[in-house]
């Protein structure tokens, strides 16, 4: 059942409200450092809602800091190496596949591990550019770490039955997947690696957009509001932008039909929280 945010104030800062309370309760209860996973799909506001947290977070004596698994992504090299190896699809960067595990383990790892002493190397990555920022120009978080945020599109998801990929959703997968390798690569790294990776979450939460076609507005804004470095190549046109997106699709139509999180928020066009529920994955 839907509790809805007051009708007057900040629905934003009644959801943040809401979501702090649960991590700190789940931190008090494990009585250690957790990790929290944030699911949105693309433009939902995920990275905006982590970076707020951290600072309600950090304003009840909690340290904390939010990664996005974006930041995890393999180099542009590597996954045109994937695209060669094992589906053209592949060296376009988004789908379980494409990310770096062990650079991802490794560094939540030193995160949740983290004491008084620690420096911890944060990745990052341009998407303007499409690659890894070079390790000298990666961020450092000092000290001990409370509470770790690893945002994401797909942060949580969970596998699709072997007889869901039997038929494409899009003409991507109708003409570039006939024989649907690629999309069972994709599941078996849900089922596998990824399933790995999150299950370490201590709590799941759910952004759940209103549909998946409001994503491709969202992502559009999105791509306009990129920061362009010198020498990247320039923002996707419309047509470039609905491919992209198209990578996405069958994960993010998944996510929408399954809530695999313990908090769902369901947000509107406007991305303004509309309420809080217990998802289907609550303990």
């Amino acid at each position: 059942m839907l509790t809805p945010f007051p009708a007057t104030g900040n629905a934003f800062d009644a959801s943040d409200s809401v979501l702090a309370d649960h991590i700190l309760a789940r931190r008090d209860t494990l009585g250690r450092s957790i990790l929290v996973g944030l699911c949105g799909a693309q433009g939902s506001g995920k990275s905006h809602t982590a970076a707020r947290l951290v600072d309600r977070l950090t304003l009840a004596g909690c340290s904390a800091v939010a990664l996005s698994i974006d930041d995890f992504y393999l180099g542009h090299s590597d996954r045109q190496r994937l695209g060669r190896d094992v589906h053209p699809l592949l060296a376009t960067r988004g789908v379980p596949g494409t990310h770096d595990l062990q650079l991802a383990d490794v560094t939540l790892s030193a995160l949740l591990a983290a004491d008084a002493q620690s420096r911890v190397p944060l990745p990052s990555f341009d998407k303007s550019r499409d690659d890894r920022v070079p390790r000298d120009q990666w961020r450092d978080h000092d000290g001990r770490c409370d509470v770790v945020i690893l945002e994401g599109w797909c942060v949580g998801a969970t596998p699709e039955p072997d007889a869901a990929l039997a038929d494409p959703i899009n003409a991507l997968e109708r003409n570039e997947d006939p024989d649907g390798r690629w999309r069972r690569f994709v599941n078996g790294q849900l089922a596998g690696p990824y399933a790995r990776l999150f299950a370490r979450l201590d709590l799941g939460i759910l952004l759940r957009a209103p549909s998946f076609d409001q994503v491709m507005g969202w992502r559009t804004e999105q791509e306009a509001r990129l920061d362009r470095t010198p020498g990247a190549p320039p923002a996707m046109d419309a047509a470039a932008l609905a491919r992209f997106i198209a990578h996405y699709e069958r994960i993010t139509r998944h996510i929408l039909a399954v809530e695999p999180a313990e908090i769902v928020v369901p947000i509107g066009p406007d991305r303004a929280p509309l309420g809080w529920r217990r998802g289907p994955g609550a303990a």
